[in-house]
């Protein structure tokens, strides 16, 4: 009967320590930690080819390779073995036929750049193909894909994080992932190194946009009114109070995106471009949609207002200097802080999506699905996405609004809570809640 090796633990693997000579760890099937006199631990496997005679790779030092990884590797080894294929010997040949071929990792980048632009909205194509100029193909553009590994992978990703950006760091990383699936798709590596780069960037700790508690809308309403400030800017903030859209889908808006007889802003996931305007393109953030903004008789009168401002011009919030551009980005937060407040502790422009979405639940009346469309929140289930495009919301979405914007009113002198609100004026409650039942 043949011998079983009982598996090895990840704490078997730390714990051990050198001794005179070096010494082998088996965990099965071939894999096992090798621990030398010096101290270093490294992975090996030993495995029979495909003629039939035996071979020994070696998958990196432990602990940078982690048990599961090495368990994983050797999985994926056995994978290529079993299709007829000698993993080194492919990695051989994927490398001279690479240099042949001239495939660096740049040219193999590029191609797949191409390949998702068609599937990408032209402004996001435009923002990775810069990324990887600046930040990957500097490092290791010219580099025959096959040669390289997850420590020149990481070289990028640490000159990212050293810049602070760690965010940017996370998407690059997505990329070279991506681009590394494809080199093995089209068999040009053999082993994906980019596998191992998971877990090396820790997400950084969301930090929520500032906003007001709801207590407070009766003196952020007295503070804009009062504001002395440009009369635009002034109706500017008003205006993103009652609509809670984002900013670039505020700051980047034309006149042509407003039907005002009948109540209503689309805006375009993709906008015609401004010359000399950074990122003038954005709309809104839900790729391949039309986002929808129900106007309020409010948010009507304000627009009205605006119209007689800016009307001639094709920018709703034409900038002071130069109507041919937007109203500055730090335009609403600059009047916040104009007006008393903080805008990284009590209240930024974005704060007034928070109080909106947070007024809309703690209320009661309206379905999740019909708040997260006018948050213009994309929907993570894609089946259930598709069947939600379709329905829209709109009817309930236009209650919605028209409901904030009263709420709003009625918290101009004191206080309301959403809850309280909704039933002093005698919503309907019991027929909202059946509708937003039926809508889940």
């Amino acid at each position: 009967m043949a011998r079983t090796t009982a598996p090895l633990s990840d704490n078997a693997c730390r714990t051990a320590k050198p001794r005179e000579r070096e010494y082998k760890l088996f965990d099965g099937d071939g894999l096992y930690l090798l621990v030398q006199a010096n101290g270093r631990k490294g992975w090996r496997l030993k495995y029979v080819k495909p003629d039939g005679r035996g071979g020994l790779t070696s998958f990196g030092s432990y602990p940078v390779v982690g048990l599961a990884d090495a368990r994983r590797k050797r999985f994926e080894f056995k994978q290529q073995l079993a299709n007829g294929i000698d993993p080194i010997q492919a990695k051989h040949q994927a490398k001279v036929q690479a240099v042949i071929d001239g495939r660096t990792f740049e040219s193999v980048a590029l191609d797949w750049h191409r390949m998702m632009s068609a599937k990408w909205v032209p402004g996001h194509a435009k923002t990775v193909l810069s990324r990887l100029k600046t930040h990957v193909f500097p490092l290791i553009g010219e580099r025959a894909i096959v040669d390289l590994d997850t420590y020149d992978l990481m070289q990028p990703l640490e000159a990212i994080k050293k810049r602070g950006t760690v965010d940017v760091a996370l998407r690059v990383q997505n990329y070279l992932q991506c681009i590394m699936r494809e080199a093995k798709r089209l068999r040009l590596i053999g082993v994906n190194p980019a596998h191992d780069l998971v877990g090396s960037i820790k997400q950084p700790r969301v930090i929520h946009r500032p906003a007001l508690p709801l207590s407070r809308l009766p003196e952020l309403q007295e503070r804009i009114d009062n504001y002395e400030g440009r009369a635009l800017t002034r109706l500017t903030v008003m205006l993103s109070l009652h609509v809670f859209v984002r900013s670039s889908e505020l700051r980047f808006a034309r006149w042509s995106e407003f039907d005002l007889q009948r109540a209503v802003w689309e805006i375009p996931d993709t906008r015609p471009a401004l010359e000399g305007v950074a990122f003038s393109t954005r709309g809104t953030k839900m790729a391949g949609d039309i986002h929808v903004v129900p106007l309020s008789p409010q948010a009507l009168a304000l627009l009205e207002q605006i119209q007689a401002i800016t009307g001639e011009f094709d920018l709703v919030f034409a900038g002071d200097n130069n109507p041919r551009k937007p109203m500055s980005e730090n335009t609403v937060n600059s009047a916040l802080r104009k007006m008393g407040y903080d805008t990284k502790q009590e209240i930024c422009g974005h704060g007034f999506r928070s109080m909106a979405c947070s007024a809309l639940i703690e209320s009661g009346l309206w379905s999740e699905t019909a708040i997260e469309l006018q948050m213009s929140h994309k929907e993570r289930n894609n089946v259930r996405a598709a069947y939600i495009h379709k329905a829209q919301f709109l009817e309930e979405r236009r209650m919605i609004m028209n409901w904030w914007s009263r709420y709003l009113d009625v918290n101009r002198q004191e206080h309301v809570s959403p809850h309280e609100f909704a039933n002093r004026l005698g919503e309907n409650v019991t027929r909202l809640k059946v509708k937003r039942a039926v809508s889940e």
